[in-house]
């Protein structure tokens, strides 16, 4: 009985950066050096190879490269706030979203991580410090987390997004200039006759919630009114938050005229109690918000508030760490805002 053979042709062999080296008539170091950076190769011989790779379809062997390079091409995303939370606020969308993308063009990836309590963080730091990442972005840092400080002792490359509450030599970090934009929305609100402005803030261990509170009582100040406690209330950023925080105001001081929020989230909640509690925006209230978020053009009506540079803000986030990576000193960076005026205000 003869045996029938298999017809069925076996699965092609994967290029090799042999057959790279081959199809642009290049040597292999070549190859290699154009693979990793292409450094001293002349800019013909850079397209060669590069014309070979898309030809034959080669694909770097990334555990073999991170082998000689040292480097694993990959970066965290690292947000310091219960998982729920990556869900609900849409800042925290775009941010990934730029930073996958501004990462993409050096071929990096960008791995995703959260860490809100004791054993998360000790768990993603031996995580961090295992030479699974070349580096970290972390959003979110309250004031008191170890998690930064674990990190550069171990001498991960980190870049913050905010200015850290307490300055300290070689901790890099990308802002937008919370404070001047606090300014920027309470003289608006001032400028259009509002007197009885009141504030929600963002929680007041993170540098957000600070330095937007001080823009609001700065620019107060520099009006010649003095900032009534009565009409400061704390939140967190969440939609229930802002809610909790107008009701409290409004029992507190009915004669509000104007809300500034310190974030389009939390604003979502303060509109949602107004609207409960019988009063118009803006011609009882003025409600103005802070990010020119999602939430911000969901709102009804539409939010007056500060514009954050999104991308510029993970453009340069990006930047800073990989300079890092590559061997420079930590730098702190901080971006300009701009007032964005719809009906709420």
């Amino acid at each position: 009985m003869s045996r029938t053979g298999n017809s069925t042709p076996g699965r092609r062999r994967p290029p090799t950066i042999h057959d790279v080296a081959r199809e642009a008539g290049v040597s292999r170091g070549t190859v290699s050096r154009v693979l990793n950076g292409g450094h001293y190769v002349s800019p013909a011989a850079q397209e060669a190879v590069n014309a070979a790779i898309r030809k034959t379809g080669y694909v770097v062997n990334r555990h073999a490269r991170s082998l000689i390079t040292g480097r694993s091409d990959s970066v965290a995303f690292l947000l310091t706030e219960p998982q729920e939370r990556f869900f609900e606020d849409p800042n925290f969308s775009v941010l990934l979203r730029g930073c996958t993308q501004a990462l993409a063009a050096h071929d990096i990836t960008l791995l995703l991580m959260s860490a809100s309590d004791e054993p998360e963080r000790r768990r993603i730091t031996r995580f961090l410090t295992g030479g699974h990442v070349d580096g970290v972005l972390l959003v979110s840092s309250h004031s008191g987390d170890p998690l930064a400080t674990r990190l550069r002792k171990a001498g991960v490359p980190l870049v913050a997004c905010g200015k850290p509450l307490v300055q300290s030599p070689g901790m890099a970090y990308v802002a937008a200039d919370d404070r001047a934009g606090a300014r920027d929305m309470v003289r608006h609100l001032l400028n259009s006759g509002r007197r009885r402005i009141a504030t929600v803030t963002g929680p007041l261990d993170t540098p957000g919630g600070v330095d937007r509170l001080a823009g609001y009582r700065e620019e107060l100040a520099a009006a010649g009114l003095a900032a009534d406690e009565e009409l400061v209330v704390s939140g967190d950023y969440s939609r229930a938050s802002g809610e909790r925080a107008a009701a409290e105001l409004l029992a507190r001081a009915p004669d509000l005229d104007a809300v500034f929020v310190a974030s389009d989230l939390m604003a979502q909640g303060v509109l949602a109690a107004l609207r409960r509690a019988g009063r118009r925006v803006p011609q009882d209230v003025a409600v103005a918000g802070f990010d020119d978020s999602p939430a911000a053009l969901a709102a009804s009506p539409g939010l007056t508030t500060i514009r954050q540079p999104w991308e510029r803000i993970t453009a340069e986030m990006v930047r800073v760490l990989l300079a890092q990576i590559g061997g420079e000193q930590p730098s702190g960076v901080i971006l300009p805002t701009e007032l964005v005026i719809r009906e709420s205000a």
